[in-house]
């Protein structure tokens, strides 16, 4: 495991408590996600299904309601302390029908053929070697059966990311691009992702913009403290900033939010990229 690989398992470790704080509003969120994965994963009733990089537990819990016992979900996660709240999440929501295993994608534990479907929401981007992690997940699937992934497209199309980053922009230095970075908008230029499938050995590549609304009964305020909690990098380049220039920014990141506002919270217009291929 690479330096650059452990610094961000830990850095999702230090994000954990967040995104289980906030895991109802990011599940609501990002449903809109979770059902085009669903639905191009071809996934069903009774299905054994994989979720790589499963965070504080979406989509793990909504694909085990799908599959309903005898049908299973096996949670995966690199970071330690995402699993714990992806356990207690499970318990919360009383959801039996769910496995958990610390993991990263690129070497799964698990025999080859051996589940109806895979699926991954915004992890793909964080895969140190994406074509070895995809060629990983093509070959624990079963034949014939599909895998599918969720990444971000650009963030000029993804106001729920700029609105942030363009006013940190104006504080601190951006890091130098490097797309082949992880980072979310690694896999932003379409065909990028599908072309990684195509080259781990996918079959009936299938590549949608994905464009909905990232939705939810949130303040403004509320956006802010999310947004400025749920990132790692947000949280350390705040930090290091002095206390009139962070505050100055939530300022004008909550009057760039203001206007996504809507009668019972926000609505950001949003675009993903979905892709899926077919085990061989």
């Amino acid at each position: 495991m690479t330096d650059s690989t452990t610094d961000e398992i830990r850095s999702w470790g230090e994000s954990a408590p967040y995104w289980e704080k906030h895991f109802d509003t990011i599940r609501e969120m990002f449903a809109p996600v979770t059902e085009a994965l669903i639905e191009d994963s071809g996934l069903g009733a009774g299905n054994r299904v994989l979720d790589v990089a499963g965070g504080s537990g979406e989509p793990s819990l909504t694909v085990a309601d799908v599959v309903a016992a005898p049908g299973s979900v096996i949670y995966s996660d690199p970071s330690a302390e995402m699993l714990a709240a992806a356990r207690r999440n499970a318990v919360r929501f009383r959801v039996p029908n769910i496995w958990f295993c610390q993991t990263g994608g690129d070497a799964l534990p698990f025999r080859s053929d051996h589940f109806d479907a895979v699926v991954c929401r915004f992890g793909a981007m964080f895969f140190p070697e994406p074509g070895v992690a995809v060629g990983e997940l093509l070959r624990v699937a079963k034949p014939g059966s599909r895998v599918a992934l969720a990444v971000w497209h650009t963030s000029e199309a993804n106001p729920f990311h700029h609105v942030v980053t363009n006013v940190l922009s104006r504080y601190v230095e951006p890091d130098p691009p490097d797309p082949d970075a992880m980072g979310a908008f690694r896999f932003a230029e379409p065909g990028k992702l599908e072309e990684v499938f195509r080259t781990a050995g996918a079959r009936d590549v299938q590549e949608r913009i994905l464009s909905f609304h990232i939705a939810a009964r949130i303040s403004i305020e509320g956006f802010w403290k999310l947004r400025s909690e749920m990132s790692g990098t947000l949280r350390d380049k705040l930090k290091a900033l002095p206390a009139d220039q962070a505050h100055r920014i939530a300022t004008e990141v909550k009057e760039a939010a203001a206007k996504f506002a809507v009668e019972d919270g926000l609505s950001f217009p949003a675009r993903a990229i979905v892709v899926s291929g077919e085990s061989r």
